[in-house]
């Protein structure tokens, strides 16, 4: 159902960053396919190194068992993330594939560009961005406001030298209690 209008969608990203297909087409003729529960994607690399869909069915040179709860964090390209998901088959296709993942980057601004021209299209993404690092700052600070509240004002986390004494703490009574046991046996001896 879905297989059209993705592989449309990811030959869109491979052409707008036509360094990408030139890496994909040393792959001619071998197929990936992608579970997204509930979904599975399957798709072939063709010499061009465009992506054509495949038969999910079809035993795939790479498979690739991605968590839906793993996508916003692919999508923000967090490298944690791809550690999560499991794969098999292919290493140097699954290299390729991460890879591609980390590295492709969608150009919103030559696709709005037919729609608004070219100098509007600009603007418009450069206001989204902005209003992203905005909404990302405020959450930092957000963040950080209430972390030194919780440890600040209300004690409810413990600070990172507080934790660390408490460990030294732990470390010195365990060493105490070892050398008070050997002494036991010594006088029990």
């Amino acid at each position: 159902m879905f297989d059209q209008p993705s592989a449309a969608a990811l030959n869109h990203l491979l052409q707008q960053n036509s360094w990408a297909a030139q890496r994909l087409a040393r792959f001619a003729g071998k197929t990936a396919r992608f579970d997204i529960a509930p979904f599975s994607f399957a798709y072939t690399i063709l010499k061009d190194g465009t992506l054509r869909s495949a038969d999910t069915e079809a035993t795939a040179d790479v498979l690739c068992i991605i968590a839906p709860s793993l996508l916003p964090r692919l999508v923000l390209h967090d490298d944690k993330a791809h550690s999560e998901i499991r794969s098999e088959g292919d290493a140097a296709l699954l290299t390729e594939i991460f890879f591609l993942s980390r590295n492709l980057r969608w150009d919103a601004a030559d696709d709005l560009s037919h729609v608004t021209g070219d100098i509007a299209a600009e603007r418009i993404v450069q206001g989204v961005s902005a209003t992203q690092q905005k909404l990302r700052d405020a959450a930092l600070n957000l963040s950080q406001a209430a972390a030194e509240y919780w440890t600040e004002e209300r004690p409810l986390l413990a600070k990172p030298q507080q934790i660390a004494a408490f460990m030294q703490q732990v470390d010195t009574l365990r060493d105490d209690i070892a050398r008070l046991e050997q002494r036991l046996k010594r006088l029990s001896a």
